[in-house]
């Protein structure tokens, strides 16, 4: 990465994809990722992430994005329960030009259906007949027709505290985009609420998002959380994670008795 310059000193910056980095330079500091989506652009102007600084194209091919650098924190979990996370999702899920961006770049609408179909296909023959994950897969097909949405929108798909970044400033940004889907707003909801908020205070949380705890809204948190998990739990089994992956398991009858 020498087209910043000798005197820029470039670190990786971690996560799984090794694909960022952070670059310094005296005073300077900047969030470096190769070949982000064009949806950055978008989210920045949003104020959903920190700014983007410039953009460049690479001989190679590679496009290189510079952000601006915040010092700040991850969120507590207990923190997932504060007003302010509320408003930021709900701000998220509003935003018409986050989702007119996802739709330019070839996204469409996630259904019921198209969720269970992806579900069923991501478990390899073993996880197929694990007693908790047939009982799941027959609630959600119970359910599939049941859940219904009137609003598609432009969901994270990865909401978890270590996300969410508390800058010194005071912003609150969702970083972390790269599972970004249009579907329903349930999906984020649903996995932020079974995870992080006591289940008395739901409808306050639902208060400030600006939503009311209804049966269908209940049953369609609870839809979209068995299918995430699943997911997950076939994720943790191809990457032979299988103490992760019993856990989720284990959770799968929990999150149907919740």
């Amino acid at each position: 990465m020498d087209y910043l310059g000798r005197e820029w000193e470039i670190t990786p910056a971690g996560g799984a994809t090794g694909e960022a980095f952070i670059a310094r330079h005296d005073e300077q500091k900047l969030f470096l990722k190769r070949n982000s989506s064009p949806f950055l652009a978008v989210l920045s102007a949003e104020g959903i992430v920190p700014k983007l600084i410039w953009t460049k194209r690479l001989e190679n091919g590679d496009v290189i994005t510079a952000q601006e650098w915040m010092n700040g924190r991850e969120l507590t979990p207990a923190e997932m329960c504060e007003e302010s996370v509320a408003e930021l999702l709900q701000k998220i899920h509003q935003s018409t030009p986050l989702l007119n961006m996802l739709r330019r770049l070839g996204k469409t609408a996630q259904t019921p259906i198209q969720i269970l179909a992806s579900v069923k296909n991501s478990l390899d023959g073993e996880l197929k007949e694990d007693k908790a994950i047939k009982e799941t897969i027959h609630f959600l097909e119970q359910h599939v027709n049941d859940v219904k949405c009137d609003h598609y929108v432009v969901c994270h798909g990865d909401i978890n505290h270590n996300n969410l970044l508390l800058c010194d400033q005071g912003n609150l940004y969702l970083v972390d985009w790269d599972e970004a889907i249009i579907a329903d707003p349930a999906m984020d909801i649903g996995m932020l609420l079974y995870s992080y908020v006591e289940k008395d205070q739901w409808e306050q949380w639902l208060v400030n998002y600006g939503l009311s705890l209804t049966p269908e809204l209940r049953l369609r948190m609870k839809w979209f959380v068995l299918t995430q998990m699943i997911q997950t739990t076939a994720l943790h089994k191809k990457k032979n994670r299988l103490a992760d992956m019993n856990r989720c398991i284990e959770y799968l009858s929990f999150a149907q008795e919740y």
